[in-house]
């Protein structure tokens, strides 16, 4: 059986109503569960760009691959591996004011990315950005602070090697 790894995929899409329906349905079919999707402008105007990571073997990404490029308003569809991308998530925590000045809190606060982005009477807002793991650990060290809202994005990633997505377009057109 082959092993089961962290897969980053990059979609280039028009942007039509019911595309991230259609999408999302193909790893639906496959019984595969999204573990972070994020959506954007790229770096080619007037498409956008999906980012999903899931958890599957390389067969199983190489089939999904196909299935997305089967759809109509999909321009291209790559996989990647976590040594082929740099990436980032965000993450947003809300605590009570009540521990604004806990030292603890500031000594978490100086050794990641991570800072206030506000304060108000009842709470404050910490930001931290970087790896999954970080994001992780950082909600982990900060639960004990009764937190009061907590959100993360999904990944967003770019590619160590260069994509040939613009030499595709242009070979569309």
């Amino acid at each position: 059986m082959e092993e089961i790894k962290n897969f980053t995929f990059s979609v280039y899409t028009e942007n039509n109503v019911g595309i991230l329906n259609r999408l999302s349905a193909i790893f639906l079919k496959r019984h595969i569960n999204i573990e972070s999707m994020t959506v954007s402008k790229s770096e080619i105007e007037n498409v956008h760009r999906f980012t999903f990571v899931v958890n599957i073997s390389e067969i199983q990404a190489r089939k999904v691959v196909g299935q997305l490029e089967k759809q109509i308003e999909v321009i291209g569809a790559f996989y990647h591996t976590e040594d082929e991308i740099i990436y980032h998530e965000t993450a947003l925590f809300k605590i009570s004011t009540e521990y604004l000045y806990d030292e603890h809190i500031q000594e978490k606060l100086k050794f990641r990315r991570a800072h206030i982005i506000s304060i108000t009477e009842r709470y404050f807002v910490i930001e931290a950005s970087g790896l999954k793991g970080d994001i992780d650990n950082m909600y982990e060290k900060l639960k004990p602070y009764k937190l009061l809202q907590f959100v993360r994005s999904g990944r967003i990633a770019i590619t160590r090697p260069k994509m040939a997505i613009s030499e595709l377009l242009a070979e569309i057109n």
